[in-house]
Protein backbone atom coordinates (compact mmCIF):
# COMPACT_ATOMS: atom_id res chain seq x y z
CA UNK A 1 0.00 0.00 0.00
CA UNK A 2 1.21 3.79 -0.89
CA UNK A 3 1.20 5.82 2.26
CA UNK A 4 0.49 9.61 2.17
CA UNK A 5 4.10 9.90 2.17
CA UNK A 6 4.43 8.41 -1.36
CA UNK A 7 1.23 9.99 -2.63
CA UNK A 8 1.48 13.54 -1.17
CA UNK A 9 5.55 12.91 -2.87
CA UNK A 10 3.58 12.52 -6.16
CA UNK A 11 1.80 15.19 -6.35
CA UNK A 12 4.78 17.75 -4.95
CA UNK A 13 6.32 16.62 -8.25
CA UNK A 14 3.12 16.86 -10.40
CA UNK A 15 2.93 20.80 -8.76
CA UNK A 16 6.89 21.32 -9.38
CA UNK A 17 6.04 20.08 -13.17
CA UNK A 18 3.06 22.65 -13.43
CA UNK A 19 5.49 25.05 -12.53
CA UNK A 20 8.78 24.07 -13.57
CA UNK A 21 8.89 27.49 -15.84
CA UNK A 22 8.98 29.56 -12.55
CA UNK A 23 12.23 28.93 -11.34
CA UNK A 24 12.54 27.74 -7.29
CA UNK A 25 8.97 27.20 -6.16
CA UNK A 26 8.92 28.30 -2.73
CA UNK A 27 7.43 24.94 -0.01
CA UNK A 28 4.85 26.99 0.89
CA UNK A 29 2.90 27.79 -2.45
CA UNK A 30 2.97 24.15 -2.67
CA UNK A 31 1.43 23.50 0.65
CA UNK A 32 -1.30 25.98 -0.09
CA UNK A 33 -1.83 24.71 -3.60
CA UNK A 34 -1.45 21.13 -2.24
CA UNK A 35 -3.82 21.42 0.94
CA UNK A 36 -0.79 19.78 2.65
CA UNK A 37 0.73 20.88 5.96
CA UNK A 38 3.96 22.84 5.04
CA UNK A 39 5.64 20.71 7.84
CA UNK A 40 4.93 17.66 6.76
CA UNK A 41 5.95 18.76 3.12
CA UNK A 42 9.14 19.62 4.39
CA UNK A 43 10.30 16.17 5.49
CA UNK A 44 9.18 14.98 1.78
CA UNK A 45 10.74 17.47 0.26
CA UNK A 46 13.74 16.50 2.17
CA UNK A 47 13.89 12.88 0.82
CA UNK A 48 13.11 14.31 -2.46
CA UNK A 49 16.29 16.62 -2.54
CA UNK A 50 18.49 13.99 -0.63
CA UNK A 51 17.35 11.27 -3.73
CA UNK A 52 18.45 14.17 -6.60
CA UNK A 53 14.97 14.09 -7.78
CA UNK A 54 14.77 18.09 -7.00
CA UNK A 55 17.31 20.49 -6.24
CA UNK A 56 16.08 23.46 -2.98
CA UNK A 57 17.55 26.67 -2.56
CA UNK A 58 17.19 28.73 0.33
CA UNK A 59 16.74 32.34 0.95
CA UNK A 60 15.18 35.22 -1.17
CA UNK A 61 13.39 33.46 -3.82
CA UNK A 62 14.22 30.35 -2.52
CA UNK A 63 11.87 27.13 -2.87
CA UNK A 64 12.12 23.78 -4.95
CA UNK A 65 12.42 22.81 -8.22
CA UNK A 66 12.72 19.67 -10.74
CA UNK A 67 16.80 18.69 -11.58
CA UNK A 68 15.28 17.16 -14.57
CA UNK A 69 12.40 17.45 -17.21
CA UNK A 70 8.98 16.14 -16.19
CA UNK A 71 9.29 12.88 -19.32
CA UNK A 72 12.34 11.75 -17.53
CA UNK A 73 10.81 10.92 -13.91
CA UNK A 74 9.36 7.45 -13.83
CA UNK A 75 6.45 7.28 -11.15
CA UNK A 76 8.01 4.60 -9.65
CA UNK A 77 11.65 6.22 -8.91
CA UNK A 78 9.54 8.75 -6.93
CA UNK A 79 7.37 6.39 -5.02
CA UNK A 80 10.11 3.85 -4.44
CA UNK A 81 12.46 6.46 -2.80
CA UNK A 82 9.75 7.73 -0.51
CA UNK A 83 8.25 4.26 0.09
CA UNK A 84 10.70 2.09 -0.32
CA UNK A 85 10.71 -1.18 -2.33
CA UNK A 86 7.64 -2.08 -4.28
CA UNK A 87 8.69 -6.18 -4.28
CA UNK A 88 5.62 -7.71 -3.00
CA UNK A 89 8.30 -9.89 -1.04
CA UNK A 90 11.17 -9.44 0.66
CA UNK A 91 13.46 -11.83 -0.79
CA UNK A 92 12.25 -9.74 -4.56
CA UNK A 93 13.63 -6.26 -2.50
CA UNK A 94 16.70 -4.76 -4.56
CA UNK A 95 18.77 -5.48 -1.49
CA UNK A 96 18.03 -8.55 -0.44
CA UNK A 97 20.29 -11.62 0.43
CA UNK A 98 19.83 -15.04 -1.40
CA UNK A 99 17.02 -16.95 -0.27
CA UNK A 100 18.25 -20.45 0.80
CA UNK A 101 14.82 -21.38 -0.20
CA UNK A 102 14.78 -19.78 -3.88
CA UNK A 103 15.35 -23.03 -5.77
CA UNK A 104 12.75 -25.14 -4.18
CA UNK A 105 10.02 -22.19 -3.41
CA UNK A 106 6.70 -23.28 -5.26
CA UNK A 107 5.66 -19.44 -4.93
CA UNK A 108 8.64 -17.53 -6.15
CA UNK A 109 7.58 -17.46 -9.22
CA UNK A 110 4.32 -16.00 -8.70
CA UNK A 111 6.02 -13.37 -6.91
CA UNK A 112 8.20 -12.57 -9.57
CA UNK A 113 5.08 -12.26 -12.00
CA UNK A 114 3.07 -9.82 -9.57
CA UNK A 115 6.20 -8.01 -8.90
CA UNK A 116 6.75 -7.37 -12.73
CA UNK A 117 3.41 -6.15 -13.17
CA UNK A 118 3.71 -3.74 -10.40
CA UNK A 119 7.45 -2.38 -11.17
CA UNK A 120 5.95 -2.19 -15.21
CA UNK A 121 2.78 -0.15 -13.75
CA UNK A 122 4.69 2.36 -11.93
CA UNK A 123 7.57 2.36 -14.14
CA UNK A 124 5.54 2.83 -17.12
CA UNK A 125 3.80 6.20 -15.89
CA UNK A 126 5.80 9.17 -16.00
CA UNK A 127 5.47 12.35 -14.48
CA UNK A 128 4.58 14.34 -17.50
CA UNK A 129 1.58 11.74 -17.82
CA UNK A 130 -0.19 13.68 -15.31
CA UNK A 131 0.21 17.22 -16.69
CA UNK A 132 -3.20 19.02 -18.23
CA UNK A 133 -1.71 20.62 -21.88
CA UNK A 134 -2.24 24.40 -21.30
Amino acid sequence: MVSTKGRYALRVMIDLAEHKDDGFVPLKEIAERQEISKKYLESIVSVLVKGKLIAGSSGKGGGYRLCRPPEQYPVGEIIELTEGTLAPIACLAADSTNCPRAGKCQTLSFWHEFDGMVHGFFYSHRLSDFLSSK
